[in-house]
């Protein structure tokens, strides 16, 4: 089990780390300013669900494997 919440917490993170990168480089090479804000939307929503992926492995973890 702790392999599948790992790797699940690992995706999450990377895709926010994937989002992150698309802003930073569009904005960098001076973009589409509309994709920018776009991208910090799918960020911040990616940001949200690993938040909540990794607080709920957190509490699983630890009321049922005590």
């Amino acid at each position: 089990m702790h392999v599948f919440t790992n790797l699940l917490v690992a995706l999450a993170c990377l895709a926010v780390a994937a989002v992150l990168a698309m802003g930073l480089r569009n904005t960098w090479r001076g973009g589409d300013p509309n994709l920018s804000q776009r991208l910090m939307r799918w960020r911040i929503g990616l940001q949200f669900v690993a938040i909540v992926i990794i607080m709920g492995v957190l509490f699983t973890r630890q009321h049922f494997h005590s």
